[in-house]
């Protein structure tokens, strides 16, 4: 018996060495922790930590209680210099494309951990006959031409219901809140005809996304869906570099912004600014305009543009963001309530509802901000917000990307 005891001791030493060794016998916490240097990402500037008051930049009676005067806080964040260019969306609809191709050709290998995934060193011959499915075919070609049929680029992207999973307090599978959605992530170009009755704009509609006179202006005829499909694909297309490169991990998504981090990016760090260039007014001391917006009744190019403009067009806030006013308005992710300000939380405030496609048209609001190239000064202000539906498709709304500063302060590195 006596044995047995020194042995059942040796054992519960052991388990206990080998469960956190320490040659001090002190805590340490775990020493083999992967390496956190920070991470700069291409193309984005960052946004400290701060506060701000929200509520009306101008003596707006009808809109009292929809912007409601607040002071909240702002975590520090990443933020897109400009808004995503017709030529950075392409990168994902092209990968979307080689996907269906290399699927069709079944250039599939098996890794590791036995899951099937595309092989992304074969060759595409746009030739083979296989590919012919992704063709138009038919009545459906015009004038003869081979085009790809881009109905077919379909795009299920992935995300957790952090709400839900926290209310929930652990009583139900993981699997309850993790959501996903399919959706045809090509831009709509038909908007810029649709949004505008009895109007010549079908040039627009056949170079604007294609061309690349267009490469560097922003996209637009994406709705909120494919703004969050594409915010999805960059977020995996950068952890997989991640896990190539072998530097650290990076937990953090890249996401649409919620509006009151939109709205403290856009100011540029001037206390209740109007407009991202300070203000009161919309024009320099030598009369130019600041922006890219309607300066007045039938007068569109007054300001350099007559639809859109180049995304880094203008000079930037003090942030170094650019056409955070005008030139399109950009979705952010919560959902668009008159009275939000009067019941959301001052830290980080955000109000998210998935809407289903088969709810009501009232609950798909979404907000937007900033204004665009067809709106008035009123909406170019830093304040103003505004909503359009999250599976509506405009020639005026388009979208940036955030991502959440881990830490207290960049400075801290």
């Amino acid at each position: 018996m006596k044995n047995l005891s020194k042995i059942a001791l040796a054992l519960l030493v052991l388990v206990l060495v080998s469960c956190g060794r320490s040659d001090s016998g002190e805590i340490t916490g775990v020493l083999d922790r992967p390496s956190w240097k920070g991470i700069n990402p291409f193309g984005m500037v960052y946004v400290p930590s701060g506060t701000l008051h929200i509520g009306p930049s101008d003596q707006d009676v009808a809109n009292t209680y929809v912007q409601r005067q607040k002071a909240i806080s702002i975590s520090g964040f990443y933020m897109d210099e400009t808004e995503i260019t017709n030529n950075e969306y392409r990168q994902f609809i092209y990968w979307v494309r080689d996907s269906l191709a290399h699927a069709y050709l079944d250039h599939f290998i098996t890794n590791d951990d036995g899951d099937e995934r595309i092989d992304w060193e074969f060759d595409i011959d746009w030739e083979d006959d296989i590919l012919e499915d992704l063709y138009y075919q038919g009545d459906d070609r015009f004038a003869g031409r081979k085009e790809i049929d881009v109905s077919k680029f379909v795009y299920e992207y992935q995300w957790y219901d952090w709400q839900a999973a926290a209310k929930d307090r652990g009583q139900s599978p993981r699997n309850a809140f993790v959501k996903r959605k399919k959706v045809n992530v090509y831009p709509d170009t038909l908007v810029w005809v649709r949004d505008f009755a009895y109007s010549y704009n079908e040039p627009m509609a056949r170079n604007y996304f294609w061309h690349p006179a267009y490469d560097d202006y922003p996209v637009v005829g994406v709705d909120w869906h494919m703004a969050n499909a594409f915010s999805y694909f960059r977020t995996l297309l950068w952890n997989e570099f991640q896990q190539t490169r072998g530097d650290g991990i990076n937990t953090e998504d890249f996401r649409l912004p919620t509006e009151h981090e939109w709205e403290y990016a856009a100011r540029g760090g001037r206390e209740n600014a109007p407009y991202p260039w300070g203000g009161p007014y919309i024009r320099n001391s030598k009369g130019c305009l600041l922006a890219n917006f309607k300066p007045g009744r039938g007068n569109y190019p007054e300001d350099g543009g007559q639809y859109t403009v180049k995304a880094d067009a203008y000079y930037p806030n003090d942030y170094g963001l650019y056409n955070m006013a005008g030139n399109v308005s950009e979705w952010t992710s919560p959902a668009y309530y008159d009275n939000a300000y009067s019941f959301q939380h001052d830290l980080n405030p955000d109000i998210r509802f998935d809407a289903n496609d088969d709810d009501p048209e009232s609950w798909k609001r979404k907000v937007i901000r900033g204004g665009s190239w067809k709106d008035v000064s009123y909406f170019l202000q830093t304040g103003t917000r505004h909503w359009e539906y999250q599976d509506t498709t405009k020639s005026y709304v388009g979208f940036r990307n955030v991502l959440t500063f881990l830490g207290r302060s960049i400075n801290d590195f």
